[in-house]
């Protein structure tokens, strides 16, 4: 009696037994995860860690080159592309490191970057053609359309200016490709004018040795083409000369505030006197009539007004 008791207790107990010791289907992926965990979190995170404290040090080892280059040869039009391809290898290197740390064999990473690089150069060569560029770089003074500023920076869709007033402009590229560019940095100098206007009673070769010695004498003006001065015009109240020189394009716009300074100053102390627009009167009193009217008599026209004289040689 006390068997069937304890069989039928079995039977009733075992349904419920089965029912509270059955385990959830994620429970063999989490206790997978916590393995795998305990046995490779330390890698994960210190590759993490190497990976990103690599590129920033990358990306500071590069913009440190770019300025120690610019600084030592700002002349050198390679210096963007050297940059850009050490920078892409520091950040090969630091991807292999970590991945290395991670636990992946370094010359399977190597391999695959590798072929990464070959593939993205091969169709950079291919496509470069067929993309556009912008006629400047960062840095330049540049004139797009009616809006004169610096580039400061030049990303796939715009461009940013920024003007000399203090504001910023940010001009799509597609409008300054479509556009008239004028680089003022394309080249290394500059020709830079001085137009003044002498008074026609002045020395007019003394002017012109004066305004030559100005140029000559600033160290910032080439000597390669020299400085010339020309007489440009012979205007109705003026003598026009023009001054002509030469400057690197960083010092253009300060020399030639400088220099209209000094001649200002110069012809000043050298009494030479500039010319103004100016209109003179000559009276003639000498042929005044007798009856006070103020026209001069004129022969064979006596007593008439000459503007009389003149209307009726015209009909």
């Amino acid at each position: 009696m006390d068997n069937e008791i304890h069989q039928s207790q079995k039977i009733e107990i075992a349904p419920t037994q089965v029912g509270t010791t059955a385990a959830p289907t994620d429970l063999p992926r989490l206790r997978k995860l916590g393995d795998t965990m305990t046995l490779h979190g330390t890698h994960m995170a210190l590759a993490l860690a190497l990976l990103i404290i690599g590129l920033l040090v990358a990306k500071w080892i590069d913009k440190g080159l770019r300025k120690g280059l610019k600084r030592l040869m700002p002349k050198a039009s390679f210096i963007t592309a050297l940059c850009n391809a050490v920078y892409i290898i520091l950040v090969a290197i630091v991807v292999i490191a970590a991945a290395a740390e991670f636990g992946a064999k370094p010359i399977n990473m190597l391999r695959l970057v590798t072929i990464i690089a070959l593939v993205v150069i091969g169709l950079i060569i291919f496509f470069r053609p067929f993309i556009p560029s912008m006629p400047f770089k960062a840095g330049n003074t540049v004139k797009a359309g009616n809006l004169l500023g610096k580039v400061e920076a030049i990303t796939f869709l715009n461009t940013r200016m920024k003007t000399f007033d203090g504001k910023t402009f940010f001009v799509p590229n597609r409008q300054i490709l479509n556009d008239i560019v004028i680089n003022y940095h394309y080249t290394e100098t500059r020709r830079l004018k001085i137009d003044v206007g002498i008074r026609y009673d002045q020395d007019l070769l003394k002017a012109k040795r004066v305004l030559e010695a100005l140029m000559t004498e600033d160290p910032r003006v080439k000597t390669k083409p020299g400085p010339m001065v020309y007489v440009l015009n012979l205007a109705s109240s003026s003598v026009d000369l023009g001054g002509r020189c030469w400057v690197d394009n960083k010092d253009y716009w300060v020399a030639r505030c400088d220099l209209l300074e000094k001649t200002k100053l110069r012809f000043d102390s050298e009494a030479i006197q500039f010319a103004f627009p100016q209109l003179d009167l000559h009276i003639n009193d000498d042929g005044a009539r007798a009856d006070g009217s103020g026209y001069p008599a004129t022969a064979g026209m006596t007593g008439r007004n000459p503007h009389e004289a003149a209307d009726e040689e015209n009909i």
